[in-house]
């Protein structure tokens, strides 16, 4: 299984790091270029999760009221909520295969972004990538890359907040929220807070793909409004 993890994943993410380090000498940059190049190539995956959780959130009044209308009858509140589900196109399960397939993109990022680079870690860079003379992990000549980062820390939590605020649907003020929309709406405070308590005894590289990584979700997420909007 560790070959495997390797093969696939660590070793073509960490070759891809140096290559972008070689085009642009500066680790910081390197970072947002595979993150970028990461979540463009994960960029199906995440709009269909993003779009689903968007419409999820736009129809909870109307899964409230099937929930109500069908209390006493759990097969007819399913077959319903189904139906409801099938007529938007949506997969309320979908989150989780996000989860499945981005967890060992993550935990391989994770490890690259903690690698030393030493000459041992660089004997595994392929043929044909040109292994770097002198490394630079001062991120804009200001963030050590390699110790944590107060900055990198709150911009991170700053842009989960956004994120958050995004993925949810206006508020009726008319309508009592479901339990689920409650839970939505308090994630707007908790996300950032996990954030904080997951990157604060972090290296910053880290702290900086999350970030890059967060700022691209919100764009697309306001991709995803637009269209939803439009339609």
């Amino acid at each position: 299984m560790s070959s495997i993890f390797h093969t696939f994943l660590f070793d073509p993410l960490f070759n891809a790091l140096i290559i972008f380090y070689n085009l642009v000498g500066d680790m910081g940059m390197a970072i947002i270029l595979l993150t970028v190049a990461v979540r463009l190539v994960l960029y199906p995956l995440f709009y269909k999760s993003f779009k689903n959780q968007t419409i999820m959130n736009r129809l909870q009044p109307e899964i409230q009221k099937i929930q109500h209308d069908h209390k006493g009858d759990k097969e007819k509140q399913a077959q319903a909520l189904m139906g409801l589900y099938r007529q938007h196109k949506v997969n309320p399960f979908s989150g989780f295969l996000l989860i499945f397939i981005q967890l060992p993109v993550l935990i391989a990022l994770y490890r690259v972004f903690l690698s030393d680079f030493s000459p041992e870690s660089l004997s595994n860079l392929y043929d044909f990538v040109a292994k770097p003379e002198v490394f630079n992990g001062i991120f804009l000549g200001l963030i050590d890359l390699k110790t944590k980062s107060i900055l990198m820390v709150g911009l991170a939590a700053i842009a989960q907040y956004f994120q958050g605020k995004l993925s949810l649907s206006k508020k009726d003020s008319q309508q009592e929220e479901s339990p689920a929309a409650k839970i939505g709406r308090q994630m707007i405070y908790i996300g950032p807070a996990l954030t904080v308590m997951v990157l604060f005894s972090l290296p910053s590289a880290i702290g900086l793909y999350w970030f890059v990584g967060t700022i691209f979700s919100i764009i697309q997420q306001l991709i995803i409004n637009k269209k939803l909007k439009n339609n």
